[in-house]
Formats: C-alpha cells, structure tokens, sequence
C-alpha cells in the first residue's frame, strides 16, 4: 500500500475513534443523569418528592399521568380501591355519605398527598366518596402493583405511615373546625386550602358543591361569599373564583387553616 493511502486510512481511523469516544461519553452522561419527567414530576408531588431517588424512580415506572375531570368521581364507599393517585395540579375532596345522598367534607387532598392512603393498612375498600374537585393532572397506579411496591420499599412505608398519622390528625382537625367555626371563617379556610393546592389564584367551585363539603345551606354559602367579596378579598362570578387578597383571607379564617398546614410540616415537611 503507498503511504498516501496509508495516512488517508489513519485519518479515516482517527475520525471514527473519535466520534465513538464523544458517542460514549454522550451515553454515559444520559445514564448518569436524572430522567427529566421524573424530575418534574416528583417535584410537584411533595410525598414522592420526598422519596429517594432510587425509590421514586421505582414507583414512577409503574405509575401513569391521568388527566382528573372536575366533578369526577374516584371512589365510592364500601367499593374496591382500584388504583391511588398521587395529584400534581389537581385537589379531590374525601367525603362522608349522610343518608345516602350529598356528604360532608372530611379532607382535601392535592399534591401534597395521596388518594388510597388505607391500602396500606390491608384495607382494600374505600372507606370515603372521592371526589375531583378541581381538574388537573395527577399520577395514577393500580392498587396490585402500589402494594407490590409497598411491600419491597421500606422508605415508601416510613413515609406513608407518616402521611397517614398527618390524615388522621387533620380529619380530627376538620371534625373540630366543622363544629365549632362560623361558616365565613370555613369557607375563608376551605378557599385558602384549595389556592395552596390549585397553585393559581383562579379555580372553579359551585355554590352547591361547596355547601355539601361544608355542611350548611345554599343560602349560607351565598352570604359567606358574598361577605368575602365585599371585603374585596376573592371575586366569585358563576363558580369561577379569583383569590385577590390572600393575606386578607387567612385573617378571616379561622386558626384551623393554619393548624393543618403545621401538622403536615411538622410530621412531613
């Protein structure tokens, strides 16, 4: 072979090494780095943000992004638990049935929680209505391999046992706030919850639904808004809502709004 041929074959091996090279370490560093949709996602959820990496990643594998319709039902009493959910953008309202028809609110879970948090007791059956109260997107996981994952995850039992001593605590919490606070400072609390959880100052809510969640008449609800409204503390126009004054409102809520933000953080946080 004449040496021009020589030097043209080596520099033909010279460009081929080196676009390996860069293709390797191309690859090593996608490996090496965290998977953007897990990142995003775990952020947004506070229970998985709180997980290890390894165990976050783990229990994202198994889970889907559902898109949650306002008014949507997850789960009715005495009924099989079919999947959890972990809400990213949007809130379910955990109610308890009174004669059959329209319940009490009893809790409100967004992305600082979980629906099916029993499951982890050996208890398969809904023990609330759940309902989508504000639309968003959430992760969803079929209650076989949520336990599947339960099982083999000692950080995802630590925490969960944590989040539900939180959930037993706060639903004594609204059992006391139910009975004792006007329902001005209730809805003042309730609309403060739902902002936190909305993570926008603007969400949908009827007066109907809300007077079922807090317990009262149609005509109650109606008065407290209104009184909210000439405060110029929200603005409320056919179920659309708009928080203008956040601060005026936690100082029209009662002290139990803040009281559940200092349980989870206290236990979670």
């Amino acid at each position: 072979m004449e040496p021009s041929s020589l030097a043209t074959s080596d520099s033909w091996i010279i460009i081929v090494l080196g676009s390996c090279t860069r293709l390797l370490n191309f690859l090593k560093h996608q490996w090496s780095a965290p998977l953007p949709h897990i990142r995003s996602v775990s952020a947004t959820n506070r229970l998985l943000a709180a997980l290890p990496r390894k165990n976050c990643e783990q229990l994202l594998v198994n889970c889907e992004q559902i898109e949650l319709i306002f008014g949507e039902v997850l789960y009715r009493p005495k009924e099989l638990i079919p999947y959890v959910y972990f809400p990213i953008g949007s809130s379910i309202s955990l109610e308890m049935p009174i004669n059959g028809g329209a319940g009490l609110e009893v809790k409100l879970i967004g992305n600082e929680g979980m629906l099916g948090i029993t499951l982890i007791l050996e208890v398969d059956v809904a023990p609330f209505h759940a309902l989508v109260v504000g639309a968003g997107p959430a992760l969803r996981m079929t209650a076989p391999l949520f336990l599947r994952e339960l099982e083999r995850s000692v950080a995802l039992q630590q925490e969960l046992k944590h989040y539900l001593y939180v959930s037993m605590s706060q639903l004594a919490l609204t059992t006391t706030c139910t009975r004792f606070h006007v329902v001005e400072a209730r809805l003042a609390r309730w609309l403060l919850m739902t902002h936190d959880r909305a993570q926008s100052d603007h969400f949908h809510i009827t007066h109907e639904i809300l007077a079922n969640m807090l317990g009262v008449r149609r005509v109650g609800i109606t008065k407290a808004a209104r009184s909210l409204l000439k405060q110029k503390l929200i603005n409320y126009r056919r179920g659309d809502i708009t928080i203008l004054d956040r601060v005026g409102l936690e100082s029209v809520s009662c002290e139990c709004y803040q009281a559940d933000k200092e349980i989870y953080e206290r236990v979670l946080g």
